[in-house]
């Protein structure tokens, strides 16, 4: 198994930007499929990005698109969300997820393993 934390949220102005991180334990990123997903009050968790576990392939929700970037550092066993140009719209908790068996998914019952989320709230 593998154990997920996310950090980095927080509030941040309309058009700023926010670094998320979420580290790992148990076993190295290179054995997963991560991916972020983020859920709204009142909202169904959405999918944001995600990263092979090839590490060669990015995806992403297509609300985000040109936004926010995924991406990971297998030394330091943590995988990143970069996020631009936010809007109040990208308000919500952020998590991460991981999937054992390989192929990428924008579904969250798709994915093993959780992180217990981080707040990023985008004022206007």
């Amino acid at each position: 198994q593998v154990q997920l934390v996310e950090s980095g949220g927080g509030l941040v102005q309309a058009g700023g930007s926010l670094r998320l991180s979420c580290a790992a334990s148990g076993r190295t990123f290179s054995s997963y499929t991560i991916a972020w997903f983020r859920q709204a009050p009142g909202k169904e968790r959405e999918f944001v990005g995600a990263l092979s576990r090839s590490g060669v392939s990015t995806y992403y929700g297509d609300s985000v698109k040109g936004r926010f970037t995924v991406s990971r550092d297998n030394a330091k066993n943590t995988l990143y969300l970069q996020m631009n140009s936010l809007k109040p719209e990208d308000t919500a908790v952020y998590s991460c997820a991981a999937r054992r068996n390989g192929g990428v998914y924008t579904g969250p019952n798709m994915y093993d393993y959780w992180g217990q989320g981080t707040q990023v709230t985008v004022s206007s």
